[in-house]
Order: structure tokens, then C-alpha cells, then sequence
């Protein structure tokens, strides 16, 4: 994944906050850096994949209720 220069910015500045607020670790911008890569590589797919999972989803039941609403819409022959 290529990040735009201001956003891979803004999220090692946040992984660097949290890695003090929350294990007090000072992190230098290489490391993290690299950890932002690691999760971006090994963890990343697998919330892309749930993203489309859902979009799926979410997709198949707005066209359900598409249906059901053309179905709603047919006249009584008799």
C-alpha cells in the first residue's frame, strides 16, 4: 500500500503517540515507520477483505429490497 506523503505522516506520528502514551516507548520516525508497514502489510488485507465482505453485503440487501419494491409495483391480472 502507498500512503500519501501527509497521511503516512499523520499515522506514524499517531502510532509514535500511542507507543508513549500507552508502553511509554519512544519510537524515532524509522520505527515507526516500519511497524506502520508491517501492520499495513500483514494486517491490512484482512480488514479489506472484511471492507468488501460488507460492502457485499450491504450491497445484495439494497437490491433485495430493490426487487421487492419492482415486485411491489405489478398490477393484479384477472
Amino acid at each position: 500500500i502507498e500512503l500519501e506523503k501527509t497521511l503516512k505522516a499523520e499515522l506514524v506520528g499517531k502510532i509514535q503517540a500511542y507507543c508513549e502514551r500507552e508502553f511509554e516507548q519512544e519510537l524515532g520516525t524509522f520505527e515507526a515507520e516500519f511497524l506502520l508497514d508491517f501492520f499495513a502489510e500483514n494486517v491490512g488485507p484482512h480488514f479489506y477483505n472484511q471492507a468488501l465482505a460488507d460492502v457485499l453485503k450491504t450491497f445484495e440487501a439494497t437490491t433485495e429490497a430493490f426487487t421487492d419494491n419492482v415486485y411491489g409495483l405489478e398490477k393484479i391480472i384477472e
